[in-house]
């Protein structure tokens, strides 16, 4: 009876932890509107490297990274690299006020569901700013590396 007890537990347990994705996984497939409405899925930028960068307007952190993302942006956006941002906003004006405050050229999308948002959940993002950066093949391979890490690694997989 013991057994079964414990067992039920660790199920339960294990059921109600969300699952973040983990390196070397694919990626659920995303579609979500840009800031002109239109969708924009992910799997537009197949054969690209990607960073799936989540983020808000009201995150001081986010916005603090903000200019290290734009600048690796700009380093190897003709190279095959692409910056998919997915903010969590609920304030659609906001939202656009920080893309054009921080500069930001490359795609943003939103979900604005918040913590809530069915893709922060796939994502078991708990925490912002999160960000999974995947290979041409769609298979995650670092999650929340930044600066000189992340630059090394978007060049070894651009090579």
């Amino acid at each position: 009876m013991k057994k079964v007890f414990f067992v039920v537990i660790v199920s339960i347990a294990a059921i109600s932890v969300k699952a973040q994705i983990k390196v070397g996984a694919p990626v659920p497939e995303i579609s979500l509107p840009n800031v002109k409405d239109s969708m924009v899925s992910l799997s537009s930028f197949k054969g690209k490297v990607v960073l799936i960068d989540f983020w808000a307007s009201w995150c001081g952190p986010c916005r603090e990274s903000n200019p290290g993302v734009v600048k690796l942006y700009n380093k190897y956006k003709d190279k095959g690299f692409e910056v998919f941002s997915i903010s969590i906003d609920n304030k659609k004006n906001d939202w656009i006020k920080a893309i054009k405050h921080d500069k930001i050229k490359y795609t943003q999308v939103n979900d604005n569901g918040g913590w809530n948002g069915k893709v922060p959940a796939a994502f078991g993002v708990e925490m912002i700013p999160t960000s999974f950066l995947l290979d041409k093949n769609g298979n995650v391979v670092a999650i929340d590396a930044e600066g000189k890490k992340l630059d090394k690694l978007v060049s070894e997989l651009l090579q």
